[in-house]
């Protein structure tokens, strides 16, 4: 599968700059605005301003891993307590 990596341009504190991000990223930051309630642009902002030395683009592509990875991780802990309390009433059940 061939990843489509398209130049987009962005406003960032009255600066027009661009960003190169594969349609994926794209989508997912858009979903990640939608879902914070909060213009593109302003996630967009905020993701500039942690960033390190690198590139806006790599910046925006951490930025969207990290999320959804807390979002994994976050899932894997509720299914790991329900699997505990549910393996904890199995073992009372079973006295």
């Amino acid at each position: 599968m061939k990843s489509r990596i398209v130049k987009r341009s962005v406003v960032i504190g009255g600066q027009k700059t661009s960003v190169s991000l594969e349609d994926a990223f794209w989508s997912a930051l858009k979903q990640l605005a939608r879902e914070r309630k909060v213009p593109l642009c302003e996630v967009i902002t905020g993701v500039n301003t942690q960033r390190g030395a690198g590139n806006l683009s790599s910046a925006i592509r951490l930025f969207v891993l990290n999320h959804f990875r807390e979002l994994a991780m976050q899932a894997g802990a509720g299914r790991t307590a329900d699997t505990s309390a549910a393996d904890a009433e199995t073992r009372l059940a079973m006295r």
